[in-house]
């Protein structure tokens, strides 16, 4: 098989990272994780999120604009944790509907976001993983994450909501979109096969339906 990008997309507590390692133990790939370098407006930014949104978002995609360069170098098959499109499609959307970012900021994100993404490679596949708000809340319990604990529900709704009106428009890709209430690729290891075998028939057949609804 020839060098191959995929990105795991999804909200806070889909399982994306823990995916991306197992795509990786299967196909013997390369992870590529969030970037970790520490945003210097963070701090200012939930003092005054309007003030800093647009500061503190241009951060986050350009060292995902690094990372994605980076991975298109590598000779080796990659599996991106989260990709620059949701970092503008969700992320900064949620902001700019929540009155966190004003229009000139927003525009101008939006033209650094399309200079972006006209000069990097696509990804072969991207697998969106799908998940109510119940089951993210119970995986986020799970990992006990402290910084996580007071995500509040009507949040995580709206980010769906945005992950939704982003897969149902996002061409630029084959999706294979994962229904994480049905299939528990964590503790169900037939259900992690089906995602693996779904990956492997997705990146043959990019039409092919392989979750239909009612798995």
């Amino acid at each position: 098989m020839d060098k191959k990008h995929l990105v795991v997309a999804g909200n806070i507590g889909a399982g994306k990272s823990t995916l991306v390692s197992m795509i990786c133990d299967r196909f013997g790939w390369k992870a590529y994780y969030e970037p970790v370098a520490q945003n210097p407006y963070l701090e200012k930014f939930y003092r005054d999120m309007r003030r800093w949104s647009f500061h503190s978002q241009v951060f986050f995609m350009t060292h995902r604009v690094k990372s994605h360069h980076s991975l298109a170098g590598d000779p080796h098959s990659v599996v991106q944790d989260r990709s620059i499109y949701e970092d503008a499609e969700v992320f900064a959307r949620n902001l700019y509907e929540g009155g966190l970012m004003d229009d000139d900021d927003y525009r101008s994100y939006r033209e650094l976001y399309h200079l972006f993404t006209q000069l990097l490679p696509v990804p072969d596949l991207v697998i969106y993983l799908q998940a109510s708000v119940h089951t993210l809340q119970r995986r986020i319990a799970q990992r006990g994450r402290e910084f996580e604990a007071d995500i509040a529900p009507d949040y995580l709704e709206n980010l769906n909501r945005l992950y939704q009106q982003w897969i149902d428009g996002f061409d630029l890709a084959p999706v294979l979109s994962v229904p994480g209430d049905e299939l528990d690729f964590v503790k169900n290891s037939e259900d992690l096969h089906r995602i693996l075998d779904g990956v492997e028939a997705r990146l043959r057949d990019s039409q092919k339906l392989l979750f239909p609804d009612g798995v």
